[in-house]
């Protein structure tokens, strides 16, 4: 099965959900659904930036600092978190992902899903899924803010990005 055939809930402007819909469809009718973000640092606590690779249905070859993706029909949040953050770092046996906040994405052009922010730790060696991530590293976190205005980010990571260290920075 094509991530385009893949089964997603279809949720209102409260994350209720009205139906269900294949992930193509979601994306070509801008029906609102599910995300997850895992912001994920190593044991010195670096963050885990990537290139999302050319083939990506969403915002293909751009830059991200969370790992993440669509929720599943019937999937919490939770485990949607555990699993991509699993499947894109290449790893088993990660700890469950600390849920941090969630708010409604909304690029003002017919784009809209509910997201949910976590973040997680991986002490151990990633090996990527070649299909999702084109390039990473862990940079230390003032390397990744220089390269904001340099690199072309995916919008929705940039809104949780900046959500979180607001979070951060008021705490």
């Amino acid at each position: 099965m094509s991530s385009a055939d893949e089964i997603l809930d279809v949720v209102d402007e409260h994350d209720v959900v009205v139906g269900r819909a294949r992930r193509g469809d979601v994306y070509e009718r801008g029906l609102r659904h599910r995300c997850v973000f895992i912001q994920v640092k190593d044991a010195a606590g670096r963050l885990f930036v990537h290139r999302r690779t050319s083939t990506k249905l969403v915002f293909p070859s751009l830059y991200d600092m969370f790992v993440g993706g669509v929720v599943g029909a019937g999937e919490t949040y939770d485990d949607a978190a555990l699993r991509e953050a699993e499947e894109e770092l290449g790893v088993s046996g990660l700890a469950r992902p600390s849920f941090l906040f969630r708010f409604l994405y909304d690029d003002g052009a017919g784009k809209s899903w509910w997201s949910a922010v976590y973040e997680v730790r991986c002490e151990t060696a990633v090996s990527p899924q070649a299909e999702e991530v084109a390039w990473h590293a862990f940079l230390p976190e003032d390397e990744v803010r220089e390269r904001l205005a340099r690199w072309e980010w995916v919008p929705d990571g940039l809104a949780a990005y900046a959500r979180l260290r607001a979070v951060r920075d008021a705490g």
